[in-house]
């Protein structure tokens, strides 16, 4: 796990496009996943920024999303395959149908779950993974407690959850969704290469117990500690609470210049 503390959120966005581009450029048939949520969306900004200057082009490219709620109508602007449409897809080259997204409509949860997997895996499987984290450890919606080995299912939001997206419902807890279809850590941990944005001192104490906390589902973000291929890009207040801050610090100072992140 590659930890990068970064001057600005905005330093943090500019590192995470780096890594997109420069996969795009050496192949540009790559499978991207696609997160929501607060902490991608300078991400995105910078990616539509670099698509209007001619430095990247997403027309080879595919994406998957992580999760989507249960129960929204139909475009929905707080759905995830809308606001994902809204903040990137709509201002950027993705072909037609290339963006999919988990169908929290669908009669047959379960069923919708699986066939989602054979997508991915149909697909060549996520070389990139942008990811989030909730303040409860959380990455995509797969909640303390969650399988470390799961797959997309259905799950149910904890209350901390609902809570902290009520910002994008009116503040109204009570109108965001208590189910959703969400990839799973197994699922996850499938891609090639995760890239988990996190900023702001709320995010602190979860950063923490995902870089240097045991590897529990209590926090399921800590299952990345697992994978061989992780970069974890904060400012300075989300990493206020790890302890080998200064280490990190140093070994990215001496990172071979040009090797990416």
């Amino acid at each position: 796990m590659e930890v990068v503390i970064t001057p600005t959120p905005r330093h943090a966005a500019e590192l995470a496009a780096d890594a997109v581009c420069r996969l795009l450029e050496d192949d540009p048939r790559s499978v991207l996943g696609l997160a929501t949520g607060s902490s991608p969306l300078a991400l995105y900004r910078a990616l539509i920024d670099r698509h209007r200057a001619g430095q990247v082009s997403f027309g080879r490219a595919r994406a998957f999303t992580l999760d989507e709620y249960v129960g929204l109508p139909r475009g929905h602007a707080e759905s995830y395959r809308e606001v994902i449409r809204r903040e990137l897809e709509d201002h950027v080259d993705f072909p037609a149908g290339a963006v999919t997204g988990p169908d929290g409509h669908a009669e047959d949860l379960a069923r919708a779950g699986r066939d989602y997997e054979e997508a991915i895996v149909s697909a060549g499987g996520v070389d990139l993974q942008v990811l989030g984290l909730g303040g409860n450890g959380h990455i995509a919606f797969n909640e303390p407690g969650s399988s470390l080995n799961s797959l997309t299912r259905v799950k149910a939001l904890t209350r901390r959850t609902r809570s902290d997206n009520a910002r994008f419902f009116g503040g109204n807890a009570e109108e965001v969704p208590s189910l959703c279809l969400t990839q799973g850590l197994g699922t996850i941990r499938r891609a090639r290469h995760l890239v988990l944005i996190a900023t702001g001192e709320a995010k602190a104490p979860a950063v923490a117990a995902m870089v240097e906390g045991p590897v529990s589902a209590s926090c399921p973000a800590s299952v990345l500690q697992l994978h061989p291929h992780v970069t974890v890009l904060l400012d300075g207040p989300a990493a206020s609470d790890l302890q080998h801050r200064d280490d990190y610090a140093a070994a990215w100072a001496v990172k071979p210049a040009g090797q990416g992140l």
